[in-house]
């Protein structure tokens, strides 16, 4: 008898063993970047101070590489949560995407990208000279380059597809641009874009940000399936987000790149620093992480004015606000 009650138990303990192994971690979220950049400093804040930790989450980082690969993962169910341009959101909108994602808080409200010269012109730069000029501009159809092209239009730039190539990848830019004399600018993100002017690569001349003035730049998204069912997580989500973001409001730049430092290894502190400095001289992280529908409005502007834009998307449908009101400063 006790053989046998021996072999029912040892029989329940291997059946259960599988189950108890694969149980999915309910505090884990898998976030996806579409790249790694000190213009999402209140994120990795986040992260390094234990705010995430403190809201009882865990995150679980990954690179895209851009919003198109970005939101393939968001699509396919690979990750949970996209940090990218608006854009890729709007798109699948005006696709009629079923299970749709949706934008549920910004982070940045300007662009973070700085124009990148081979000569030092800061104090003479202007951005009609770069009529004729060839740039590295972005992907086609990403926010960079759309941005960009907004601001060359407004100070009367020709866009031709010779002097505005979008078709460098993302994480080639710095690489081509100094392996190809032939452009004469590029646009890069911190720290690339200050490390890039330390090596004497090239020169800082210009904030696109500054130029092209206040856009949703990059926000969280992710399918409204998976907000419907897990609400208390995304709400604790960015709720660390907001911490982050009042640590860099609170602190010197100096304080911030030691709480960054861990996210940027082998980049000197001084160098995060002045990153930190130069997106806050520009007013690029966003105070709020409600996004409003004049800023909405504004990117389908400038999607529209580059050409990208076949029909414009429901403010109301594409944008869910309702956890980020909860979380505001």
């Amino acid at each position: 008898m006790k053989k046998k009650l021996f072999t029912v138990l040892l029989t329940v303990i291997c059946f259960c063993m599988p189950a108890i192994g694969c149980k999915k971690n309910e505090n884990k979220i898998r976030l996806c970047e579409v790249t790694h950049s000190i213009f999402y400093a209140p994120l990795y804040v986040a992260m390094t101070n234990g705010y995430f930790a403190d809201e009882g989450l865990e995150i679980e980082l990954t690179n895209g590489g851009g919003a198109d690969t970005v939101m393939a993962a968001i699509t396919s169910k690979t990750v949970d949560i996209g940090l990218m341009g608006p854009e890729a959101t709007i798109y699948c909108h005006v696709g009629g995407q079923k299970d749709y994602p949706v934008i549920f808080g910004q982070l940045t409200k300007r662009d973070g990208s700085f124009l990148i010269g081979r000569t030092d012109e800061k104090e003479t730069f202007d951005w009609a000279s770069l009529n004729g000029k060839k740039i590295i501009a972005g992907r086609k159809g990403g926010v960079p380059a759309m941005t960009l092209e907004y601001v060359l239009r407004e100070h009367g730039v020709e866009i031709t597809t010779e002097n505005f190539d979008t078709s460098v990848a993302f994480n080639l830019t710095a690489g081509t641009f100094e392996g190809d004399t032939s452009y004469d600018y590029c646009t890069l993100f911190e720290p690339t874009a200050s490390e890039f002017e330390a090596a004497g690569k090239g020169y800082v001349v210009a904030a696109v940000g500054e130029a092209g003035g206040e856009i949703p730049y990059t926000a969280f998204s992710a399918k409204k399936s998976y907000i419907d069912e897990n609400p208390e997580r995304v709400e604790a989500f960015l709720r660390a987000v907001v911490k982050g973001y009042k640590f860099l409001r609170d602190n010197s730049p100096d304080v911030v790149a030691e709480a960054l430092s861990p996210q940027f290894p082998g980049t000197p502190l001084d160098s995060i620093a002045a990153s930190v400095t130069r997106y806050l001289e520009i007013d690029a992280w966003s105070t709020t992480p409600v996004m409003s529908k004049a800023a909405f409005e504004r990117l389908q502007d400038v999607m529209e004015s580059a050409g990208e834009l076949a029909s414009r998307a429901d403010y109301d449908v594409a944008v869910y606000n309702e956890i980020a009101k909860k979380v505001t400063l």
